[in-house]
């Protein structure tokens, strides 16, 4: 097998740098993460900060208002909110006199109409409601369609679908 030991590297050659490396001094140290940050004074930017912010009152609610938060880089923490400000409207409970008891439900049944009551209440003036003219417009429609029904249809019997000849009659009309 030499010829593979001269490609991949003979063994003896792979002990020596393995040696050499060894024979290196472990310079290595490691420093706190505070120490080691570029971010400047940590303990400055860890400290909590206390902010307070005033707002003026409204209409509604008059008077000055105030907010005391008192922030860390980490955490917030909200001390103080003057009424009327977000996050300091106190909740109103809900007084409840039944003491969880429900309500009973009060049933109801749909009632049978006679074909009768159906017939006088399709009558009203509902049917038609959304017609131009209204009733009195349906009407008269029924009875011009009653009237064009007992006549007789005349048809007329036109020429092939795409003649031409109903627009050469119209234009020998324009013309004379």
């Amino acid at each position: 097998m030499g010829l593979f030991d001269r490609l991949l590297g003979s063994k003896a050659a792979a002990n020596a740098a393995e040696a050499n490396a060894s024979k290196k001094p472990d310079n290595t140290f490691f420093l706190e993460p505070e120490a080691s940050s570029s971010l400047g004074d940590v303990s400055f930017m860890k400290r909590s900060n206390t902010i307070r912010r005033t707002f003026p009152g409204t209409a509604d609610n008059p008077g000055t208002k105030e907010m005391v938060a008192e922030v860390a880089s980490m955490e917030a923490r909200l001390d103080k909110v003057s009424e009327g400000l977000p996050g300091g409207d106190t909740v109103e409970q809900e007084i409840n006199l039944t003491g969880g008891v429900p309500k009973p439900v009060k049933k109801t049944f749909a009632q049978q109409l006679s074909q009768a009551e159906l017939e006088q209440r399709m009558k009203g003036s509902a049917v038609g409601v959304n017609v131009i003219g209204g009733p009195a417009a349906i009407k008269k429609d029924k009875e011009e369609q009653a009237a064009t029904q007992n006549q007789p249809q005349i048809t007329q019997q036109g020429a092939k679908p795409g003649a031409i000849d109903p627009f050469k009659a119209m234009a020998k009309d324009l013309r004379s």
